[in-house]
């Protein structure tokens, strides 16, 4: 893992996605500085349930972008096995556009994939996940807290995959919604963002919808399967969110009044900390 940044509390995640026909689960490992101290996470979640893992400094684990090695044993979990990327899907340039050179941002996002190959296996207290040329989804963040209230979601469809987060982004002099999206789709980019004068429209039980020029996204949780998850605040992971790593729902993209896709997924990842 990277250490980085000089600032009292500040935390750097990574979040790998793996998903085949039969299993979905992510890994979350992070880096924490709080008071020149460091601590280093992992933590696993799958459609069933959600671990958390204090990891010393050593060589019991590797999480780069072209694998993931580990050998963790506990009292309470034991993880092991090894996973292999394929060449990754990067994005045409930094989701967070200009947004990326404001300093000392509450957070900011990063995606490093969008769908690549995975290859292995890993161990989860004695069940096995096996993958092979399945797929996978990278992304990250940093900082020194998750926003207050947001929106996320993954998911893989036919010849695509489509990341949307939705967030109250706090500022210095006010606070506005602000909202990062990339779909890669047969063959092309689309991205919906602030700083291209995207407007969130609705964010209401799950919905949400994004107008940008002549796109109009439209993203709804159906049905929920979260797992408890720790997310910083102020630099320390105690807070505690909610994830669908596998769960229903819908996307729905058109340009110019005409549809582009519109589908149902049984098989989305969704967090949704919006209180309404």
């Amino acid at each position: 893992m990277q250490k980085i940044i000089n600032m009292k509390k500040f935390f750097k995640g990574w979040y790998f996605k793996c998903q085949s026909n039969k299993y979905t689960l992510a890994l979350i490992p992070s880096y924490h500085k709080i008071k020149n101290k460091e601590y280093f996470f992992l933590q696993i979640i799958t459609d069933k349930s959600s671990f958390y893992i204090k990891l010393s400094e050593s060589k019991e684990y590797y999480f780069g972008y072209d694998g993931i090695l580990i050998n963790f044993i506990s009292e309470n979990i034991s993880v092991k096995g090894s996973l292999s990327f394929g060449p990754l899907s990067t994005i045409k340039f930094d989701i967070m556009g200009p947004f990326a050179c404001i300093p000392f941002m509450e957070c900011k996002h990063s995606v490093y994939s969008m769908k690549h190959t995975v290859n292995g296996f890993l161990s989860i207290n004695g069940e096995e996940f096996i993958f092979n040329n399945d797929i996978g989804y990278i992304e990250g963040d940093q900082g020194y807290s998750f926003p207050k209230e947001y929106a996320w979601t993954h998911c893989f469809f036919k010849d695509g995959s489509l990341m949307l987060s939705v967030a109250d982004i706090p500022l210095k002099i006010y606070n506005f919604t602000g909202v990062i999206c990339v779909i890669h789709w047969q063959g092309k980019e689309y991205r919906l963002a602030s700083y291209l004068g995207a407007k969130v429209t609705k964010i209401n039980d799950g919905e949400i919808i994004i107008k940008q020029n002549d796109f109009i996204l439209k993203v709804k949780l159906l049905e929920k399967n979260h797992r408890l998850l720790s997310a910083p605040a102020n630099g320390i992971m105690n807070r505690k969110i909610k994830e669908s790593i596998i769960c229903k729902a819908s996307y729905h993209l058109q340009k110019n009044n005409k549809t582009l896709f519109s589908f149902i997924s049984n098989r989305a990842s969704f967090e949704y900390e919006y209180h309404n």
